[in-house]
């Protein structure tokens, strides 16, 4: 993906097997996303406290790519794995940041 992320819109990069992934936190990646998880202030908990699962990592990143070009689910997975859980930790940062804080 050629487009790079608007940091100013809760916008971050995330690499999938090669290529540079824009994730947008929209309001309606945010609801499917919780659908799919649960409450996002309770995803926002487990995380403060390290308890957050692959499954959801990659759930939450999933559902903050745009639905054109969007990679399987399973390779969103194992981008988490190629680049460790500790790096795919800053893209659900800053997801989880955008929640909290809102457009600048």
């Amino acid at each position: 993906m050629s487009k790079s992320a608007n940091a100013l819109r809760g916008e971050t990069e995330f690499v999938i097997a090669g290529a540079t992934h824009v994730l947008r936190p929209s309001f309606e990646n945010l609801v499917l996303a919780e659908a799919e998880l649960g409450s996002l202030f309770a995803l926002i908990e487990r995380a403060a406290q390290g308890m957050l699962t692959l499954a959801e990592i990659a759930a939450l990143l999933w559902h903050c790519l745009p639905d054109e070009n969007r990679p399987e689910r399973s390779a969103v997975g194992e981008a988490v794995m190629t680049m460790g859980v500790l790096a795919a930790t800053a893209p659900v940062r800053a997801i989880l940041a955008q929640v909290l804080q809102g457009d600048a």
